[in-house]
């Protein structure tokens, strides 16, 4: 089992030894503006995946992707050669999806912005539907015990035939 330590420096001397070849000695045409963002290597040191991002559109995104899988050989015996290790790791080239997830989030940032913007364009002109404030608070539960309270008084003043015909009931004679 190897070192997981080993495993990173290897990756980053894969990373840099690819970039280095790409930028000197692959001279294909359909290679765009590629950049290598990241490698990494198996427990095993023996399969390594080179991440890239290419600047341009679909079109040129497919003609890098196909002039780096024709340029696999050259680029895996530098690597062995520059690495000097006893397996030279196989290459494995695969788009990095960072840029397109990076522009996905900022677009739905954009969004949630705009969605609160509008909110608070609203809120500013609203009024309230009803009171101010709708929850109760403990004074004003004072204050409607004291007026039950008051009522209560009231209705002790009646008369006994006026609170039987209130009951439905009979009164008492």
């Amino acid at each position: 089992m190897t070192d997981t330590a080993r495993a990173r420096k290897l990756a980053d001397r894969i990373r840099v030894v690819v970039a280095e070849t790409l930028q000197r000695r692959i001279k294909d045409p359909r290679l765009g503006y590629v950049t290598i963002t990241d490698t990494r290597v198996t427990g095993d040191l023996r399969e390594a995946t080179v991440f890239y991002t290419v600047y341009g559109d679909d079109e040129e995104r497919a003609a890098s992707a196909a002039a780096l899988e024709s340029a696999k050989g050259v680029l895996r015996s530098e690597v062995g050669r520059q690495t000097g290790v006893r397996f030279t790791p196989t290459l494995a080239f695969v788009a990095d999806a960072l840029p397109d997830n990076a522009r996905t989030i900022d677009d739905l940032l954009a969004k949630a912005r705009a969605a609160d913007e509008e909110v608070r364009k609203t809120a500013t002109d609203a009024q309230y539907a009803g009171d101010a404030d709708p929850y109760r608070k403990p004074a004003d539960e004072d204050a409607e015990l004291d007026a039950e309270d008051a009522e209560d008084a009231e209705d002790d003043g009646d008369s006994g035939a006026d609170r039987a015909d209130d009951e439905g009931g009979t009164s008492p004679a």
